[in-house]
């Protein structure tokens, strides 16, 4: 359920200056983020590895023991971010008066640092097997990370729709994704040693999908540190808020502007508002729907000043 309150006071001493500040909040309940999906790509995608590592070993493939590894990071991921979620929709207390959606951010940080560190074990991998390659039983391969390329996309699938609106579900897609990749990857270089018989194609397939990787993993990782800083999150522009706000009726000036993430999928803002409005509560209504309408910003706090107070003369 969502609400709407304010307050506003003035000073009744007549020898202080005359101001008035009003707060309000505008907040909705956690956003529902979907546990099963983290459940279902848990179960399905630890199963594969536990499959992965037994087809490595029996078809001497060090290619399927890299991608089962990788497997292995998704499923660490897909652990973290379904950790966050389900935190994400508890109650906050007494100290945590924000409640726990911060896990999110923490957890999106977590698994774009796990994509790097998993892309950095695929390339040495790749590396060592330029200089060392080794038959390997390429039906095998091919059959394995071809199941494996079906289990990754539909678990990716599964976030794709919430993958723009959070960061969290955003870091789940791409690791389900890059272990796509990666499975196609093995595919295809597997058919190409079948027919060619040239096992150094693998480890250069490999260091491509790894640079592919990282190029999709960079955004999520500055999005997710920026977040983690309270910046301001992509695609709010703080600025165009600040003119929106000073553009409402009766505001002269906008200060201790605030924008930030309280989890991957709400934002915050605070601020301050000097006005000459005879209706302060009017003033209040339409800066939260102007927040929540052009902004999508639904927890507001706003305090509103009838002129420059003691600690901001210059406002």
């Amino acid at each position: 359920m969502a609400h709407d309150h304010g307050h506003s006071h003035a000073d009744d001493d007549p020898d202080h200056h005359d101001h008035g500040h009003a707060h309000g909040h505008h907040h909705h309940g956690p956003v529902d983020t979907g546990d099963w999906r983290y459940a279902i790509g848990l179960i399905v995608n630890l199963a594969f590895v536990g499959c992965e590592v037994g087809a490595g070993l029996w078809s001497g493939s060090t290619a399927l023991l890299a991608d089962a590894g990788h497997n292995l990071s998704d499923v660490l991921g897909l652990a973290m971010a379904g950790g966050a979620a389900w935190l994400a929709r508890r109650a906050g207390g007494p100290q945590k008066t924000y409640g726990y959606g911060k896990a999110t951010v923490l957890a999106a940080l977590a698994n774009a640092l796990l994509l790097i560190f998993a892309c950095g074990a695929i390339a040495v991998e790749a590396v060592q097997r330029l200089d060392n390659g080794a038959e390997v039983q390429s039906q095998i391969v091919m059959i394995v990370a071809g199941i494996g390329f079906v289990i990754n996309l539909g678990t990716a699938l599964l976030f794709m729709r919430d993958q723009h609106s959070d960061l969290n579900a955003r870091g789940a897609y791409l690791h389900m994704m890059a272990d796509a990749a990666v499975s196609i990857g093995v595919v295809l270089a597997g058919a190409a040693i079948l027919f060619t018989g040239w096992s150094i194609i693998d480890p250069l397939v490999s260091l491509i999908i790894v640079a592919v990787i990282l190029f999709g993993t960079w955004g999520l990782l500055k999005d997710s540190v920026n977040l983690a800083l309270d910046a301001a999150p992509r695609g709010v522009d703080v600025e165009a808020v600040r003119a929106a706000l000073l553009a409402l009726p009766g505001v002269g000036a906008v200060h201790d502007l605030h924008v930030w993430g309280l989890s991957t999928t709400e934002t915050a803002l605070t601020a301050h508002l000097v006005h000459d409005r005879p209706d302060p509560e009017a003033l209040l209504a339409e800066a939260h729907t102007l927040a929540r309408s052009r902004f999508a910003i639904h927890h507001t706090t706003l305090q509103l000043e009838a002129g420059a107070l003691p600690d901001c003369p210059d406002c």
